[in-house]
């Protein structure tokens, strides 16, 4: 077994030290802009679900169950694909040009598809665990719908949403690797160009799960914190 060349992990060439982590930075970047994507898209079907009519309660039902049921991969490819010739054939429908979809915007559009499935199903769940009292007490102050969300039920479901949001971020770092398999420059497909060009498959491959596991250990010392914020007033109503 031959020894391990440190230099190939140099940040500038013969070492492939910056293309990993320009790699890595465009994994956070698309798992930071999917997971926002899915938080938005789980907050809006939660409401559906919960407070919509049964029309809508179909479709977020629809929406979730299909998602979840279907392979993360295949989802990917079908989105990433399929999206994109949709697109362009409903803009040559409307008579306009075909449109260029980058692979960081296609990136971030199918993790937050994905997310925004299990986002829904958690944050509704967080809703549901409220105490009742508390929003019929806004609603008796003549709060209305939308003042209730924002001053009563969001601030009281984030204590219970947050170990689900937190492991959701987790996964979408993870998803990032998927868009591999679609030719998207992110960190793992980085890392196999490197670990190919240079026959150093262990020590690439190494260099990334050391990557991937500093930005798991960094968010869960961040997401500690957060928890911790967000349940000091429980802590305090138990003491």
């Amino acid at each position: 077994m031959g020894s391990i060349d440190w230099g190939l992990l140099a940040l500038s060439p013969p070492g492939w030290g910056g293309v990993l982590l320009a790699g890595f930075l465009r994994s956070i970047e698309i798992a930071l802009g999917g997971y926002c994507l899915g938080l938005v898209l789980g907050i809006g079907g939660a409401m559906g679900k919960l407070y919509g009519n049964e029309l809508i309660r179909d479709l977020m039902e629809t929406y979730t169950t299909v998602v979840r049921a279907v392979p993360e991969l295949v989802l990917i490819l079908l989105l990433y694909y399929s999206g994109t010739d949709l697109l362009n054939r409903l803009m040559a429908w409307m008579g306009r040009e075909a449109v260029d979809i980058s692979g960081l915007a296609a990136g971030i559009f199918v993790i937050g598809i994905v997310q925004g499935a299990y986002s829904t199903e958690v944050i509704r769940a967080a809703i549901k665990a409220i105490a009742p009292g508390q929003i019929e007490a806004a609603r008796a102050f003549g709060m209305s719908p939308f003042k209730v969300m924002r001053r009563v039920t969001l601030p009281a479901m984030l204590p219970h949403a947050i170990p689900g949001l937190a492991n959701l971020w987790l996964i979408a770092t993870k998803d990032t690797a998927l868009l591999a398999v679609v030719g998207f420059s992110e960190l793992t497909l980085v890392t196999r160009q490197a670990a190919g060009a240079t026959k150093h498959y262990l020590l690439f491959f190494l260099a990334a799960g050391v990557l991937y596991l500093g930005l798991t250990l960094v968010s869960n010392l961040l997401i500690g914190r957060i928890e911790k914020r967000a349940r000091r007033g429980i802590a305090e109503a138990r003491a």
